[in-house]
């Protein structure tokens, strides 16, 4: 059963840090290019950074520069460091394959539960 766990939010002031974390479960890691999306209040879903099966990085603009992606294929995980937070940086961000290529048990795309970034002083 595919399974994707987030961990490693939680609230920061503007310009601090946070490491995420999404460990795969279920085959879903394997030598799939694997990515984390974030989604604030009234917008729509967005990618924010992907890393291959050979850890080739690309990121949103948004966020280059500030965000490193990483992944440990031994241990089918994925992280996400963010540096120089801003609150605009604010939202759920979950991880997934890049792009999302699995299906839930409704027929819908596969999401994990995410997991709340908050940016505030």
């Amino acid at each position: 059963q595919v399974q994707l766990v987030e961990s490693g939010g939680g609230l920061v002031q503007p310009g601090g840090s946070l490491r995420l974390s999404c460990v795969a479960s279920g085959g879903i890691f394997g030598g799939n290019a694997m990515g984390w999306y974030r989604q604030a209040p009234g917008k729509q879903r967005e990618l924010v950074a992907t890393i291959t099966s050979g850890s080739r990085t690309n990121y949103a603009d948004s966020v280059k520069g500030r965000f490193t992606i990483s992944r440990d294929n031994a241990e089918n995980t994925v992280y996400l460091q963010m540096n120089s937070l801003k609150p605009e940086d604010t939202a759920v961000y979950y991880c997934n394959t890049a792009p999302p290529s699995y299906s839930n048990r409704y027929g819908g795309v596969y999401w994990g539960q995410g997991i709340q970034v908050t940016v505030s002083s």
